[in-house]
């Protein structure tokens, strides 16, 4: 992708900290069948994008318990 190119994900950001959050047990659930996959807090979703060379620019929550996440390619 050439710098400046925006990339949006569709995916379930998990918040940081011991708050209820129903999608948590999915993330259990998701370690437990693979233990590569797994759900991302918004910091993880961020130092992934950054190493693949992406800034986030903007994490929308929908109503839904996915977000937006929208990264932008960096030269």
């Amino acid at each position: 992708m050439p710098p400046g190119s925006k990339l949006l994900l569709v995916e379930m950001v998990i918040p940081i900290g011991n708050e209820p959050f129903p999608e948590k047990f999915l993330d259990l659930g998701v370690l437990m069948m693979e233990s590569r996959a797994r759900e991302r807090t918004e910091l993880k979703y961020r130092d992934l994008l950054s190493r693949a060379g992406f800034h986030v620019s903007s994490n929308i929550p929908l109503p839904s318990p996915d977000s937006v996440i929208e990264a932008v390619r960096q030269p």
